[in-house]
């Protein structure tokens, strides 16, 4: 298991924090993805976010994981933080990882799943990723990545964050994006779905051509816990940049 690289911070009111709020962030990303939301819900959340192994400040374990080995990296750190019981807040892989963690960890007492699913793709498409960046570094998917966390119109307006955002992800170390892409060619959580009864936020961008709408809405109805489904527009794979307000207050509802 990896010792990951965190960050937390809050509350910054004097009314008493709600919830400690752990946040998990997609394949390729650093937890600068989630800064907006990190700025505004200190104010009266206990905010951490993670970064997976082999991403970011979290160092490399080299071969394969599951999707419950990044689980358990997430677990152990956030234990070391004394954390007892905690809403967790995941994207893509992340909310993958949010999706064990609401099903199996008993100090989880919400969720919100963003631009996630109980599959994705084929185990094929990531061994072909895992083969393709140790082979030539994670700067050879760098440009299809980037085009779908974000839409056009966004990455038009917006070229210095789109710039840095693409650097992100091509200065992931190579095995930590092979070894999560493993970790994604074996997932498939859909008969474990009724195993998650906390409250659950599902939360789809309206343009994400990764996991689009239906996928978001499917986990509403298998979830056996009280769910609550958001959509955001404009807003392609990852919305908390593009649309960061939509989201944080779609948080901040859930969580409050």
């Amino acid at each position: 298991m990896a010792q990951l690289h965190f960050v937390e911070y809050g509350p910054r009111t004097s009314e008493q924090p709600q919830d400690t709020l752990v946040f998990i962030g997609s394949i390729g990303s650093t937890l600068d993805m989630w800064l907006p939301q990190l700025d505004a819900l200190s104010d009266v959340f206990r905010v951490i976010a993670v970064d997976h192994r082999g991403h970011g400040g979290s160092p490399v374990v080299e071969g394969p994981a599951s999707v419950a080995d990044l689980a358990q990296d997430v677990q152990e750190t956030i234990a070391q933080l004394g954390v007892d019981t905690y809403g967790v807040v995941g994207l893509s892989l992340g909310g993958a990882v949010a999706q064990y963690l609401a099903a199996n960890d008993s100090k989880v007492t919400s969720a919100a799943l963003l631009c996630t699913a109980p599959k994705f793709g084929t185990p094929e498409s990531w061994h072909e990723r895992a083969r393709t960046v140790r082979a030539d570094s994670t700067a050879a998917l760098a440009d299809g990545v980037v085009g779908r966390w974000f839409s056009e119109g966004w990455m038009a307006d917006n070229p210095a964050s789109t710039a840095f955002y693409r650097e992100m992800i091509a200065t992931t170390p190579a095995e930590g994006y092979a070894s999560c892409s493993e970790a994604l060619a074996d997932w498939d959580f859909a008969d474990e779905l009724p195993k998650i009864s906390v409250p659950v936020l599902v939360l789809a961008g309206a343009d994400d051509p990764s996991t689009p709408p239906e996928v978001l809405k499917g986990i509403g109805e298998a979830v056996s816990g009280e769910s609550t489904y958001v959509e955001i527009k404009p807003g392609a794979h990852v919305p908390t940049i593009e649309s960061p307000q939509e989201v944080t207050d779609a948080l901040r509802t859930h969580f409050s």
